[in-house]
Formats: structure tokens, C-alpha cells, sequence
């Protein structure tokens, strides 16, 4: 047999080999980096194909009253996922999710482009979902790719309260929601987050620590079962809040109120916690969980009356006659003011070329400054609080934090405005305004502006002579003592005096607010501040006092008329509801 010669040179045939050497060691270096040396990474990317992480939610904290009753609670619901990546085919998927729960592709896709965060990061396509729906998306599971469900707690309101302005709502994560939020990495699209109200302010404490348990996947992403592998992490629920309400009672003004545009204040001023805070109209608070249709949004903000606006921390009102305390308070430190000097009311007074009336046409007659607390006379205090500068006036009302935040643990609030010479050059120029406008002032009119919490931290000082602790709705809330320290014990004991006569003597203005319960004490102040769009804003300021035990009370009706008439009635049912029972006072001074 021949053979053909051996014709490739030795030279070429010393490359060729060393060319297949190197490339073969180059195949075992490479081998040995990724077998050995990134043998720990390489095996972390095969399990992320292998092991699915699936995030489990932890329950929000509960948010109690003051005896312990829920107020929020949470209820399981079941919310539709879909890994992106894992989806074969995107149009099917869609289809048969669609067949299976009834809701439309479109909606589905929405809500996948609106929870898209990465292809292997799960996707919301939909919530709440019912057991029927469950199961029928069991029965095609074979046909679905990335598609899963898992159970969420979604918060569940009380029946027996709205309370929606105080509690606040949580809102879904999305893309837009997310950019809001200052610790980022702590939620993922989907989660719920504190929006509004104590859901908002304890927004750290409520949410919990989520879990995560591991299940194998297919090639295809289908769960084959749980690994046992990877430990599951159990999630931590939220730590619940107890707030300092009384859940009973709140329902009371509630109903009492429905229909009105009002608010309501309860609290004990020797603790400074909140018994009831009401604000109507108020919405369901229920209302942005799940989907909020279209009509219901636009109901809400389309509404004349405002049910979304907080009017307890917003609010921003002339405070009426009920800030007359404070000029009488200011005359009498000061040496200014005779208690028996009688002036003259005759239904108007006349300042220059203008002429200022006294709620009672026909005057009030020969009034000392007792009886003008009591029947609330604007003229004797037109005469009065001329023996003050604006200034004298506006600084004694920033002592009792009017124009200035009272720090309650809600998520914001208004400070109002108090008018001193500098705001009032500003506004007029230095020679644009004159007496005039301060005799307004002393009568809660013109530029004043306050909201009804710093009523309710007005009244609260007068009843504790300026050492009320700071308001707060928390059990836990730290107590700051905020102190009005420039009156003397005889004067806050006499202007306490001049306020049980607005409830107790014949013609005190208050005296619908008293029920008239052996042993209880009343001691209050109405106002009525006019309105340039309607009627008057009637208001009621006072606290009542049995066995040494203080509850005090803020009524704001808007356009209500006169106070006497119309809000002391109403602090008149709170104070009978709390004092007329040993019950109810028992739940109410329980912490």
C-alpha cells in the first residue's frame, strides 16, 4: 500500500501544536474560573433560574381606641403577579387571565405597565381577587407562564366610625407614588405605604418587616414545589397603635353631625389626649382601598363642600367673640381694667366716621366686664381693648399658640394667622389702617385666622391656668408642657369665674351647653364670626369638670349662625353623654 509523504514542515507543524496547546489551556483556565474560582457566584445565577424568592407582606399594625376596640384591622385578599420574563407568550397569557377572572386585557395591561419594575421582578396584574377567580386560574395554571398569586393584607375599616380625616388611607407603590417616598429601598411596587393621617405619621411603625419563602421553578417558570433549600423568613407584622380615642363617642358625634359641614373636638386637658376629632363631611375611609373608579373620584373633588379637606387642621376661621378672653385676660394683668367699672351699651358704638354694632341690636345696657364675658357685648369691648396696641394684643394671642402649629401627631396642619403693626403695614401700608381694625381683632374678625385645634389647645390652657400638655392622639405621645406664663393665679381663677357664668347665668350666652348634671361643672365662651360668603360661623369653646375630672369641648358649625344657639347645644350632648354615665366615664379617663 503507498503511502503519501509527510509534506507539512516541521516549523509549521511546531505552531499548529502550539496553537492547540495554548487554546486547550486556555479551555482548562477558563473551565477552572468558572467550576472553581466563580464557582459561588455561577451557582448564586443558577439558583436565582432554579429558586424563586416570592416576597411574603407583612399585616400592617392594627390602629386601636383608647380601650383597646379596632378601629383598623386587616383582612387577607389575593393579588395576581406576573414575571415578566417568564412570560412565553405575553398575548396568550393575557387572554386566558382575562377568560379566567372576568377582567378586561386592557386593565391587565394597564396595570402591568404600571407595576413593571424588571423582567424578573414580579408585576401586579390584578387584586382582590374571589376563590372562583382562584380556581378557575388553577384549572389553565398548565398554559399560564410567570403567572402567580399570593395573599396580601388589605385594610379593613370599622363600621361603628369613619374618622377618614384622623386615620388617613395607605396608597398602592407605583412608579410615580415611589419617587415620594424617602426610604426607597424599603418597599417594592405593590406595597402599601401611610398616605394621609396617623396611617402616614406612624407610617414606620404600622408596616412591618416582609418575609420571603423559596419555591424550585421548571425551565418554563412554572413552581414545581417549596425548596428545601433556602429557609423560609417568616414576615414581623406591624406593631399596632393605640390611639387615646373613645371609640363610642366618636360614633356619637358622627351621627349627631351627619349632613353638616362642622367640627367637633373632644379632649382631657390634663393629659392633652384626644377623646373624638370630627370633620364633616368627611368620605369613606375605605375609599382608596382597591380601585377608585372615575365617577367616585370625581363626586368627591367635584363636591361643594369639600369632604377631603381636614377642616380640623386646615381650617383656617375668624375665631368670633371666643378670643375675647384673651383681651380681658391681657387688660386685667396689665392694671388696665376696673371689674367694677359699668360701661354703657346701647347696640352700637362709633369710632371716627364708622359705626361698629353689638350682636344685640337693642344693646345690652350697663355692662362691667363680668357681665360683658358672659352675654358676650361687643361694645364694651370696642371700649376696652383700645387701652392695648396691636402688638400687646397680637403677642398675648401667640402665647397661647394662635398663628403657630400646635405639634398634634397628625401628618400637617395650618398655622392661621394672628395680625401684629408689622403684618398690618405690610397688608395696608403704615397709615392704611387704623383703631378700627383692632376693634375687629378683639372680636375674632378681619385678618385673625385660626383652625379648630388651636381652639381646642386655647381652651385646654384655660382650664389647666396655661400648663396643658401638648395635644396628641398616640397613647404613646411624649407630653411637652406648653405653658402661658404671664398671668397671675388670680386672674386665670377669675377668668375661669366669668366662664361658668356664659353656661350658668340666666342670659349667658352658653347656656344650652350645660345638661345640667348634679355635681358637673361647665365653664365655656361662644362666638359667631361673621362671613363674607353666608351666614355666620357659630362656635362653642369649653370644658366641663366632675369629681376633679376635666373633659373639654371645640363646636365649629360653619355658616351655623350664633353660637349659643347652635353649638353650644351640641357640646351640651357631648358633656351629658361623658357625665351622665358612669360607663362612659370610665371608658373615657381609662389610660
Amino acid at each position: 500500500m503507498l503511502k503519501a509523504a509527510n509534506l507539512i514542515p516541521q516549523r509549521r507543524f511546531v505552531v499548529v501544536s502550539g496553537v492547540v496547546v495554548m487554546l486547550m489551556f486556555s479551555l482548562v483556565i477558563r473551565f477552572f474560573y468558572l467550576q472553581v474560582y466563580s464557582h459561588d457566584t455561577y451557582k448564586k445565577k443558577a439558583e436565582v433560574n432554579r429558586i424563586r424568592a416570592i416576597p411574603l407582606n407583612a399585616p400592617r399594625g392594627l390602629i386601636l381606641d383608647r380601650n383597646g376596640q379596632i378601629i383598623v384591622d386587616n383582612y387577607p385578599t389575593y393579588v395576581l403577579t406576573v414575571i415578566p420574563g417568564e412570560m412565553i407568550n405575553k398575548e396568550k397569557n393575557f387572554q386566558i387571565v382575562s377568560y379566567c377572572t372576568g377582567i378586561d386585557t386592557t386593565l391587565l395591561k394597564t396595570n402591568y405597565k404600571k407595576y413593571y419594575r424588571g423582567r424578573f421582578l414580579p408585576a401586579r396584574l390584578a387584586k382582590d381577587l374571589t376563590f372562583d377567580q382562584l380556581s378557575r386560574i388553577e384549572e389553565h395554571k398548565q398554559e399560564l407562564t410567570g403567572i402567580n398569586y399570593n395573599q396580601f393584607p388589605e385594610r379593613y375599616f370599622s363600621e361603628k366610625i369613619n374618622a377618614s380625616h384622623l386615620l388617613g388611607y395607605v396608597k398602592e407603590v407605583d412608579k410615580a407614588i415611589i419617587e415620594e417616598i424617602n426610604e426607597k429601598e424599603k418597599y417594592i411596587y405593590g406595597d402599601l405605604v401611610g398616605w394621609r393621617g396617623l396611617e402616614k405619621v406612624y407610617e414606620n411603625r404600622l408596616r412591618g418587616i416582609k418575609g420571603v419563602h423559596f419555591v424550585e421553578v421548571d425551565a418554563y417558570g412554572r413552581e414545581i414545589g417549596q425548596s428545601s433549600d433556602y429557609e423560609k423568613e417568616n414576615p414581623v407584622p406591624g406593631i399596632d397603635l393605640q390611639t387615646t380615642l373613645l371609640i363610642s363617642l366618636q360614633a356619637m358625634i358622627e351621627k349627631m353631625l351627619d349632613g353638616k359641614r362642622v367640627v367637633v373636638l373632644v379632649s382631657l386637658p390634663e393629659s392633652g389626649e384626644m377623646l373624638a376629632m370630627v370633620s364633616k363631611p368627611d368620605y369613606p375611609p375605605d375609599l382608596f382601598t382597591g380601585e377608585t373608579t372615575v365617577d367616585d373620584w370625581q363626586k368627591i373633588i367635584s363636591n361643594p363642600d369639600k369632604p377631603l379637606l381636614n377642616r380640623m387642621t386646615h381650617g383656617l376661621y375668624p375665631p368670633g367673640s371666643t378670643l375675647k378672653m384673651i383681651t380681658a385676660m391681657s387688660l386685667m394683668e396689665k392694671g388696665k381694667i376696673n371689674y367694677s367699672e359699668k360701661i354703657n351699651c346701647n347696640g352700637a358704638y362709633e369710632l371716627g366716621d364708622r359705626i361698629f354694632h353689638c350682636w344685640k341690636e337693642e344693646g345690652h345696657g350697663e355692662m362691667d366686664l363680668e357681665q360683658a364675658i358672659a352675654q358676650s357685648c361687643n361694645v364694651y369691648f370696642y371700649h376696652v381693648v383700645q387701652r392695648l396696641s396691636i402688638d400687646e394684643w397680637a403677642n398675648a394671642c401667640n402665647e397661647f399658640g394662635f398663628g403657630q402649629r400646635t405639634e398634634i401627631d397628625l401628618a400637617s396642619e395650618a398655622k392661621g394667622v394672628v395680625p401684629n403693626s408689622q403684618f398690618m403695614n405690610k397688608q395696608y401700608g403704615r397709615w392704611g389702617w387704623s383703631k378700627g381694625h383692632l376693634l375687629n381683632l378683639s372680636l375674632g374678625q378681619g385678618e385673625l385666622v385660626v383652625t379648630p385645634i388651636q381652639m381646642m389647645q386655647f381652651i385646654n390652657n384655660l382650664s389647666m391656668n396655661g400648663r396643658a400638655p401638648s395635644l396628641h392622639v398616640v397613647k404613646e405621645k411624649p407630653q411637652v408642657k406648653r405653658s402661658v406664663n404671664r398671668y397671675t393665679h388670680q386672674t386665670w381663677k377669675r377668668m375661669k369665674r366669668y366662664m361658668q357664668n356664659v353656661v350658668s347665668s340666666t342670659h349667658g350666652t352658653g347656656k344650652r351647653a350645660n345638661p345640667e348634671i348634679p355635681g358637673l361643672k361647665i365653664a365655656g365662651k361662644t362666638g359667631t364670626a361673621q362671613n363674607p360668603h353666608g351666614e355666620p360661623h357659630a362656635w362653642f369653646i369649653g370644658y366641663g369638670e366632675k369629681n376633679k375630672k376635666q373633659v373639654s369641648v371645640v363646636v365649629l358649625i360653619e355658616n351655623g349662625g350664633h353660637g349659643g344657639v347652635t353649638a353650644a347645644p351640641i357640646a351640651g350632648r357631648i358633656f351629658d353623654f361623658l357625665f351622665s354615665s358612669n360607663e362612659n366615664m370610665n371608658l373615657a379617663f381609662s389610660l
